[in-house]
């Protein structure tokens, strides 16, 4: 059983709903990405996503661009990304960390090279935008083969089919796409997430996180209700844009502990 799998399961069996904050690695610093994934643990969080920056994110919304152009003026890149997870492991074993992005910078590696590198810096999971669950099969199972969950989206338009078809080869959880568009735009509508939750899960073994739209406790809780785990992420990067470096630690770790907080009531 993979450290997500672990995570998720110890969570379900005391009723408790899994938080997944993600951070763009490099963003704002280099030197605070480390830091902030540690910060994201003392507030709350059970799985750690850990966006690889890349000049084109077409499911990220203004935001979460604005955190890859920084990342990409620091100079950070994929190889940075494996030595933050590597630094993070040498003081923490045990929460999971997924690395979140596109297919690029692992075509770029090379897919072999990239899960073996993945692996040896203790990443639990990989979700790749634009990987398509019809023409990934052989690199989900690779992944697998390497103690790494491929992790998949689905979206509020996603058929029976496609459900199926990520059913299949879905490892850790799922990331639902709580509404159409990109990350940290539109309204959240909980009734139709709600109601999406079920045709998930008859196809999908694995829990369901949810996630793009949730800005505050307040709809944490309320998807936290419907789903396995929340995803958050376009909330967390305009807190750091808002806050001096110096004070960013803690401002992270405050504003995941209010979202633990509702998710725990």
């Amino acid at each position: 059983m993979s450290r997500i799998q672990s995570a998720l399961s110890a969570l379900a069996e005391k009723n408790k709903k899994g938080l997944i904050p993600f951070i763009t690695a490099g963003d704002p610093d280099p030197e605070l990405t480390v830091p902030l994934m540690h910060a994201l643990v003392a507030g709350g969080a059970d799985i750690i996503e850990l966006g690889v920056p890349f000049s084109d994110p077409m499911a990220d919304g203004p935001v979460i661009q604005r955190a890859s152009e920084r990342a990409l003026a620091n100079g950070v890149g994929m190889c940075h990304v494996l030595q933050f997870v590597r630094e993070f492991r040498s003081t923490n074993q045990t929460t999971p960390v997924v690395l979140m992005g596109y297919a690029n910078p692992i075509e770029h590696m090379g897919a072999d090279a990239f899960i073996a590198a993945a692996k040896q810096a203790g990443v639990d999971g990989v979700l790749v935008v634009d990987y398509p669950p019809e023409e990934c099969e052989e690199f989900a199972a690779r992944m697998k083969e390497n103690g790494l969950d491929p992790i998949f989206l689905l979206a509020p338009t996603s058929t029976d089919e496609r459900i199926e078809q990520v059913g299949k080869i879905a490892s850790g959880y799922v990331y639902y796409v709580s509404l159409k568009g990109v990350t940290g735009s539109g309204h959240l509508d909980l009734d139709a997430v709600a109601q999406k939750i079920p045709a998930i899960k008859k196809h999908v073994q694995v829990p369901v996180g949810v996630g793009f739209g949730i800005r505050d406790a307040a709809t944490a809780k309320a998807i936290g209700s419907v789903s396995d785990a929340v995803v958050i992420g376009s909330r967390i990067i305009q807190e750091l844009e808002n806050t001096p470096r110096e004070h960013a630690g803690e401002a992270v770790r405050a504003f995941i502990s209010g979202i633990r907080k509702a998710l725990d009531e």
